[in-house]
């Protein structure tokens, strides 16, 4: 590439390497992993309406609305996020009511217990008790993989703690791994029918 003045930026002497680097980097950067996941499901969500084979939407995060700004066309200038009261999605699938919680971590071999908020435990277990279907997805970014467990399994588990942590091995006995695709990045459904047959 010819620069300005003959000047090469810093950086861009390593060329190809230079552009790996930034992609490892994005690879592991811890924030964006939840942020990615959620980003496919809602792609898989998006595939399913279009089929026609439920509805399921990402419910938004309370916001906060400290300050606005009327001079500027009542623009937003100071507002806070909300703790979320209850689960990410919710919807229908099969004329019976969907609602589940999305997890993501960094770690090879288990997930805090501390990511699981108890009014997000109250939420579906209130669920499970109206009949209607509960779930958790838990990604394991280091796995590259994603498990569908049932709301039930994690509830007990969460109530009992037995450790601090949900083991990645505890995980692969209770759930199943969900496939994955490339347009349907995460086809969670045929386990939803697995563990929550219709009657």
């Amino acid at each position: 590439m010819n620069y300005p003045g003959g000047i090469v930026p810093k950086g861009a002497k390593e060329g190809n390497e230079f552009a790996r680097k930034s992609k490892k980097g994005a690879k592991i950067a811890a924030g964006n992993r939840g942020m990615e996941f959620e980003s496919d499901i809602n792609k898989s969500n998006e595939y399913y309406k279009e089929k026609g084979l439920c509805l399921v939407t990402k419910r938004p995060t309370p916001i906060n609305v400290v300050k606005v700004d009327y001079t500027r066309g009542a623009i937003i200038t100071q507002a806070y996020f909300e703790t979320q009261s209850t689960t990410d999605y919710n919807g229908v699938y099969g004329g019976r009511y969907l609602d589940f919680e999305a997890k993501s971590t960094v770690s090879k071999t288990s997930l805090s217990l501390s990511n699981i908020k108890p009014q997000q435990i109250d939420h579906l277990e209130r669920v499970l008790e109206q009949k209607g279907i509960a779930f958790f997805l838990i990604h394991f970014s280091a796995h590259d993989e994603a498990y569908f467990v049932p709301a039930g399994e994690i509830i007990a588990f969460y109530k009992e703690k037995p450790r601090a942590s949900l083991p990645y091995s505890w995980m692969k006995e209770h759930g199943k791994l969900i496939k994955q695709g490339y347009r349907l990045r995460y086809d969670y459904l045929p386990l939803v029918d697995f563990f929550f047959p219709a009657k």
